[in-house]
């Protein structure tokens, strides 16, 4: 359920920022979720204060008001956290972040490609990477996050949406196992 309910809202959000003349951009609502969100999630006071039911609207409406002022959220941006906060859905600002970015791609014709390698890789190599996996998608760009994972022994592991490609050495090794055995 909480997966709808983290869909619905991100959907509501990227509607009303989509629509011509927003005064928002869905890049700077993107951002300015992600800075509510770490301050929430750092502050472990506030993150209480939230989620009591002791704590009225009224009182949370007020200190997300202060908040906002603070971090300069657009007025569109503390009113969807009002709304988020007024239904009890503040466990889920992550997760609504997490689909908001990724309905956001979706429309913008966007993949991202999570790249995990035994050692840090160089920008040539990064880039003839992304010149290898952009072949394997249509008519989009493509965004790689790279990060370094030591226990893959060498070779690298990349994930796109829900395929993994497996070219690290475990994973030879593992299919070579597998062959073996079977």
């Amino acid at each position: 359920m909480s997966l709808a309910v983290t869909n619905q809202y991100a959907k509501a959000l990227l509607a009303v920022v989509s629509t011509p003349g927003a005064t928002l951009g869905a890049e700077q609502a993107l951002e300015q979720l992600g800075a509510i969100q770490a301050l929430i999630q750092g502050c472990p006071e506030l993150r209480l204060a939230l989620l009591s039911p002791a704590i009225g609207v009224a009182a949370k409406t007020k200190v997300i008001e202060r908040l906002g002022g603070m971090l300069g959220l657009h007025p569109l941006m503390r009113n969807f956290v009002k709304v988020v906060t007024s239904h009890r859905r503040i466990p889920l600002l992550g997760s609504i972040r997490l689909a908001f970015q990724s309905q956001l791609d979706e429309q913008i014709g966007i993949v991202r490609a999570e790249v995990t390698s035994a050692r840090a890789l160089n920008k040539e190599r990064q880039t003839a990477l992304e010149a290898k996996l952009a072949g394997r998608i249509e008519r989009k760009s493509l965004r790689c996050a790279y990060a370094v994972d030591e226990g893959l022994l060498g070779g690298l592991t990349v994930k796109i949406g829900s395929q993994m490609l497996d070219g690290s050495v475990r994973g030879r090794l593992e299919s070579l196992r597998r062959r073996l055995v079977g």
